[in-house]
């Protein structure tokens, strides 16, 4: 009984993008910013990334897929691959995610970091592969929780920032990053 008072304190809301795309997740963290409330997001569902991989010379290098057509046209093959693993792939707001129980996480070659030029390399597990007209595709899923800004508005619903609404915070966030990371990913490890 006592787990059910525990789920009952943690706060799940649903976020939608401008395409009506909606996105549940749980309210990991609330802070002000000059007057504003907002609050970072953890989907319920796992994020998940397709990547294609592109050879260069002797080395292949993974290419975020990110434009919206795109998507449309590797979708259901991603959707079907992941099946096969009893994952459900949904096009949610914000991100792809799955559902259903991930493989364990085996450290291996199947782990695919950022490019070298990024400020912090994020480490994704590889979940499928699938090719689309000659060309190899892999769903990945991050290895480090996924968060999403959102800002609470007059309803208290929590709304998702525009790129100008980012750009104007983020320098009141900056401050706070390193010391609210640190608290976020202790109550993940």
């Amino acid at each position: 009984m006592h787990e059910d008072n525990v789920e009952m304190e943690i706060e799940k809301v649903t976020v939608t993008d401008d395409a009506g795309r909606t996105l549940t997740c749980t309210v990991e963290h609330s802070l002000e910013l000059d007057g504003q409330e907002y609050v970072l997001l953890l989907p319920i569902d796992s994020p998940v990334e397709i990547v294609a991989w592109q050879e260069h010379g002797d080395e292949e290098e993974a290419i975020p897929v990110e434009d919206e057509r795109d998507i449309d046209l590797l979708f259901p093959i991603a959707k079907v691959v992941l099946e096969e693993q009893n994952l459900v792939l949904k096009r949610t707001a914000v991100t792809l995610t799955v559902e259903g129980e991930l493989p364990d996480y085996v450290e291996d070659e199947d782990e695919l970091a950022g490019s070298e030029g990024d400020e912090e390399e994020e480490e994704l597990q590889f979940l499928a592969s699938f090719y689309y007209e000659e060309q190899e595709f892999g769903v990945y899923t991050p290895l480090d929780p996924f968060f999403i800004l959102a800002r609470r508005d007059e309803n208290d619903q929590p709304k998702l920032l525009s790129a100008e609404e980012l750009e104007k915070i983020e320098p009141l966030l900056e401050p706070l990053l390193p010391q609210l990371e640190e608290q976020l990913l202790e109550q993940f490890e």
